[in-house]
């Protein structure tokens, strides 16, 4: 799900620890919760190239009040309705392994943990995703950049590893993502690269909305490819 509101990594934290405080007054203290954040919610938390996101996409092991601290956060601060919500669970990137292959990030209120998914795993998520219309293919650069940065670069030995253990296969991947990836390692200036991929994805977000303004109620999840091809023909020409 998205919104209009932007996430900064400071809102998280602000509105993370709003949350704990609201689902201990509402759960009491014996039956601790976990939110595992995921895609541009843990780029935020792990990574400093993007600033913000639209999404706040989570898995959540919680009692039934977890969704009522949320809507009452929600509405204490002006968000959305589902500002943090669970519809990430419903895609193809999405494996109950993450559970596994996620790490500690805090603790709010002595009851609410939060785990992230970073490095070769989150670059696997974003391969299965592979959407050239969002944040995929530039969030998988930065990624591979900043651990550079790091010294803890990811190879992709690594990387089709962390695929193999969150869905089994690397051939599960889209092929568009396995030529991908497998792409960027032959890549001289990868910083120049993620400025590419950054306005691919612009471009065809901007496609996206001008098509659905055009033919309402016509995208959906079957056609898109079909759609971004078609306007990358008339981009060429």
């Amino acid at each position: 799900m998205s919104s209009d509101k932007l996430f900064t990594k400071e809102d998280l934290d602000k509105y993370l620890r709003e949350l704990g405080r609201e689902f201990r007054k509402r759960n009491g203290t014996k039956m601790p919760a976990e939110i595992i954040l995921v895609g541009g919610a843990s780029i935020l938390i792990n990574y400093g190239f993007r600033e913000m996101t639209y999404d706040v996409d989570a898995i959540i092991k919680s009692s039934g009040a977890m969704k009522e601290a949320i809507n009452t956060v929600g509405d204490r601060l002006g968000l959305a309705n589902g500002w943090l919500n669970t519809d990430f669970v419903n895609t193809k990137s999405y494996t109950p392994k993450l559970e596994t292959y996620s790490k500690y990030y805090k603790t709010f209120s002595n009851i609410l943990q939060i785990r992230t998914v970073s490095a070769e795993y989150l670059v696997a998520m974003k391969l299965m995703s592979g959407r050239q219309y969002k944040n995929d293919l530039s969030d998988i650069v930065g990624i591979l950049i900043e651990q550079d940065d790091r010294r803890l670069p990811l190879n992709l030995e690594k990387i089709k590893m962390a695929v193999i253990d969150l869905y089994d296969s690397y051939e599960k991947l889209p092929e568009e993502s396995r030529l991908f990836i497998e792409s960027i390692y032959k890549k001289d200036n990868l910083r120049e690269f993620y400025q590419q991929c950054r306005n691919l994805e612009l471009e065809n977000k901007d496609a996206l909305v001008e098509f659905q303004k055009n033919y309402p109620d016509v995208l959906n999840s079957d056609n898109i490819s079909d759609v971004l091809r078609i306007a990358k023909e008339k981009r060429s020409k």
